[in-house]
């Protein structure tokens, strides 16, 4: 299976709205999509993504309700993975360095000490 970077934007557009909502008929897929094109195109693409391994269907009475054959976890770690190694050489401490960069606030002290805890234990595990 091919990952997202193999998608055309309006395909990645479409199943980051299904991941968002879990599953998704055409029609919510049209409602959600910015500058959407026609509802028979949004079914054809949606088709397309079926055929390429990313979306399976079940019948919901008159509907099919497409839903992603990946994990959310599983899309969410490779595309993590995929975005270390584009822009970040690999190295966690950049990323991290460079969300801190973006954040318009300044972090808690809750969340300060949540992002330690989360340092401490990935070093018990040996992460």
């Amino acid at each position: 299976m091919k990952g997202h970077k193999n998608l055309s934007r309006r395909e990645r557009q479409i199943m980051d709205i299904i991941y968002e909502l879990g599953d998704a008929s055409a029609a919510q897929v049209l409602e959600k999509l910015p500058n959407p094109p026609s509802y028979s195109a949004v079914r054809a693409l949606l088709r397309i993504l079926e055929e390429k391994g990313h979306l399976s269907h079940r019948q919901d009475g008159p509907r099919y309700m497409f839903v992603p054959t990946v994990p959310h976890k599983t899309a969410r770690d490779n595309a993590l993975k995929h975005l270390l190694q584009t822009f970040f050489d690999n190295s966690t401490e950049k990323a991290v360095a460079a969300l801190l960069d973006l954040s318009e606030d300044q972090l808690s002290e809750e969340n300060y000490h949540q992002l330690l805890e989360l340092i401490e234990e990935a070093q018990k595990e040996g992460r």
